[in-house]
């Protein structure tokens, strides 16, 4: 059977969502256009022989419709013969563009195809997509949960109550991503992966100053007496200084099989192994990690131990937190170069934004094997196991 491997991985930097945030002047096209011209410029490769590019977005309204990713291809000057898709699974898109690019090399359907993913959103703030008075789950969800689904944020603190955890726990643990992401940063570590961006060339929202006292003056982000009432569990500890940042960055990876690779000369980063998605419960709706990672290692035939490296998307610390808690991992090994919090979370473009990272880190680190994993709205996960090569 054909196997898949990565053998380019690039992303932007990665600038706040906000209006002046450093990437706030870039259309989103543009955002993506620019990693997959990096992407094949570093490879060397004829963007003629691309079976098809893969993007994830998740607000797909505006700047961001429309199939962002095939205006993405032109702008990029790859020949019009190129065709492309953008698919949606939240925050997880361009992981399961990942998926879904890697199971069509194995299938024998690609040769050689592109996963990617851009959001910017200080240009298509989150939620853009559902307009003012629309309900976008319809009378058979409502039926279903009566009382209502929630927002991220409370499913956040939701989760930080049940596993127990601590205003200070939560904030130590955002405190060490910045700290990762600084070293990183510092010791050249995100050289190979970052392609600087009209004078930006550092992710813009980690703080090396950052500490827990900093972050104890912070106010609850979510606070609501309704849901309060509904929920009298909550401490209301989830802030902005332990939650990811709102974020615009593009982010893409190159997939083939590992005959076309050394047919073409191109040099294996990883071996794309394992792969796995789970549903879970829509208002713990962050929780899909735990299953997805359980599910994703008995597919693989690994176990915990067997994993050398893990990317946890950190959406919030309370999520990568319980996920430690039920599953055991060494926290040492997760998130080596700083995640979310830190780096920031450009949502359409977090999943190959995380594997960007953690091919480069199983480089670098020697890393045999590798795992991912998403949370993502509506109560969903991704799960993929990397092998270094």
């Amino acid at each position: 059977m054909r196997d898949a491997v990565i053998v380019e991985a690039v992303r932007t930097p990665i600038g706040k969502g906000r209006p002046n945030g450093s990437l706030a002047h870039v259309h989103p096209v543009e955002l993506l256009a620019h990693t997959l011209r990096t992407l094949v410029e570093r490879s060397g490769v004829d963007p003629a022989l691309i079976d098809d590019v893969i993007g994830g977005t998740v607000d797909q309204v505006g700047e961001q419709a429309m199939n962002t990713t095939r205006y993405a291809v032109l702008s990029a000057g790859f020949p019009e013969s190129v065709p492309a898709t953008t698919v949606d699974r939240q925050c997880g898109s361009s992981q399961q563009a990942v998926h879904f690019a890697a199971q069509g090399v194995i299938s024998g359907a690609y040769d050689l195809v592109v996963a990617c993913g851009v959001e910017s959103m200080s240009r298509v703030p989150m939620w853009s997509n559902v307009p003012a008075g629309k309900d976008p789950f319809g009378p058979g969800v409502a039926e279903r949960y009566p009382e209502g689904l929630i927002p991220q944020g409370i499913s956040a603190e939701l989760i930080a109550a049940k596993w127990s955890l601590s205003r200070e726990e939560m904030d130590a643990f955002a405190v060490g991503s910045h700290r990762k992401a600084a070293a990183a940063w510092e010791g050249g570590l995100f050289a190979d992966e970052v392609a600087p961006l009209d004078g930006v060339s550092r992710d813009e929202c980690v703080r090396p100053g950052s500490s827990t006292e900093v972050l104890a003056g912070l106010k609850p982000a979510y606070y609501d007496p309704a849901f309060g009432e509904r929920f009298p569990q909550i401490d209301w500890n989830v802030t902005a200084g332990n939650a990811s940042p709102v974020n615009d960055g593009a982010s893409a990876v190159l997939i083939t099989s590992s005959e076309t690779a050394a047919r073409l000369g191109l040099r294996p980063l990883a071996r794309l192994h394992s792969f796995a998605v789970t549903g879970s419960d829509p208002l713990l709706m962050l929780t899909g990690v735990v299953p997805a990672t359980e599910k994703v290692l008995r597919k693989a035939s690994l176990t915990l131990d067997d994993i050398d490296l893990f990317e946890v998307n950190e959406a919030f610390s309370s999520v990568v937190l319980a996920w430690r808690q039920e599953t055991g991992a060494d926290l040492s090994k997760v998130n080596v170069h700083g995640g979310a919090i830190a780096i920031g979370h450009p949502l359409g473009a977090s999943g190959t934004r995380l594997t960007t990272t953690l091919v480069h880190a199983m480089r670098a680190r020697g890393a045999r094997y590798a795992l991912q994993t998403m949370c993502e709205a509506g109560g969903l996960a991704n799960a993929m196991v990397l092998e270094g090569l």
